[in-house]
């Protein structure tokens, strides 16, 4: 799954931006693709594609979390990978180990940290065993994502290259690595 967003600082949907001959999106969408074998995109209309299914945030305006909980109400599948739209540094390699080491973990919640200790949760592995309790969360009126899994089973997995979260958040961002 491929969480969507606009961002206050840019000014747009971020999803849509020019990226290395196609959007954001797609750019990454096809990493996701590589490591997980299927993709959906969770977001508005705009990320409608030909190659991509997209799917309309459940709780638009609700923030990530509102999108991670679109995600896991539309699976099937036992494990989803969320990574959000701003994120085109991690590339497939990285997130099928990420799939892989969650898979083996056992936990509700892979959430890969960078050498600082703080948790990504917007590059992380979900269980469908999460939904009720971040449901409830969610309904209680939290939204930060790891305020939400509290109570669940969650592994961190140690992640050097913290370049793999690097997001493109402010203009000056995107002019420093849209290009890379």
């Amino acid at each position: 799954m491929l969480v969507g967003g606009r961002s206050s600082r840019m000014g747009l949907d971020k999803a849509l931006l020019p990226f290395r001959g196609s959007t954001l999106a797609a750019w990454i969408a096809r990493e996701v693709a590589t490591a997980a074998g299927e993709v959906t995109l969770v977001g508005n209309e705009a990320l409608q594609s030909r190659e991509f299914e997209a799917i309309p945030d459940l709780f638009p305006h609700e923030g990530p979390l509102g999108g991670i909980l679109t995600a896991l109400h539309h699976t099937s599948s036992e494990w989803i990978l969320v990574v959000a739209c701003d994120m085109p540094f991690a590339h497939g390699s990285f997130l099928k180990r990420l799939i892989g080491a969650a898979v083996e973990s056992g936990a509700d919640v892979l959430l890969p940290c960078g050498p600082s200790g703080l948790p990504e949760p917007l590059c992380a592995v979900y269980n469908r065993t999460a939904l009720p309790v971040i449901q409830a969360r969610f309904a209680a009126g939290t939204r930060k994502v790891t305020a939400a899994l509290e109570g669940l089973k969650v592994v961190t997995l140690e992640v050097a290259e913290v370049a793999l979260f690097q997001n493109l958040n402010t203009p000056e961002d995107w002019a420093a690595h849209a290009g890379e």
